[in-house]
């Protein structure tokens, strides 16, 4: 990380992941290009899990690299008169696996559920019978994790090395 001063713990990162709308996970194919698309995603422990369709570029580049860097955005603000935005992110690196076992599957769902739709929670029973066999659930370790923030204190002040207000 180039700007230190601006590092945060790691438990701040994970927050990041907990909070962040999606997450932008990127991946590199057989024809050497990357590739980065968001996905919507949960951490269980030390293992963030997404999910998707079984087949397309992504699963394709996750079968040939499964090395893989996920990036997300929590809170962001641009300062009124300023050249400048607030933010916070988290990148994590790690090995991507496919989940197999259908219990660990339909536990990456629910926790998916939970996050995304709680008020739906009633109908997740049925929805996992019609859909389980369509769907690919996909984990990756937390290998590398690293936090950063830019954020103002309420003087007006950087908040750096991790300083809270």
């Amino acid at each position: 990380m180039r700007r230190k001063d601006r590092e945060m713990p790691r438990e701040f990162a994970g927050e990041v992941l907990d909070k962040c709308g999606y997450a932008s996970l990127a991946t590199v194919g057989s024809d050497g290009f990357a590739y980065c698309v968001p996905v919507s995603i949960v951490r269980d422990g030390e293992w963030i899990y997404f999910h998707c369709a079984p087949e397309g570029r992504k699963i394709e580049n996750l079968r040939y690299q499964p090395r893989v860097c996920i990036s997300a955005v929590g809170e962001t603000r641009i300062p009124e008169n300023e050249f400048t935005t607030e933010y916070e992110s988290a990148v994590v690196t790690g090995t991507a696996e496919e989940v197999i076992n259908d219990e660990e599957k339909i536990h990456a769902l629910r926790l998916l559920c939970l996050r995304y739709t709680p008020g739906n929670m009633a109908a997740f029973d049925e929805a996992i019978k019609r859909s389980l066999g369509r769907t690919s659930v996909w984990k990756v370790p937390m290998e590398s994790v690293s936090g950063k923030r830019k954020k103002y204190d309420s003087s007006g002040k950087e908040m750096k090395f991790g300083r809270m207000e």
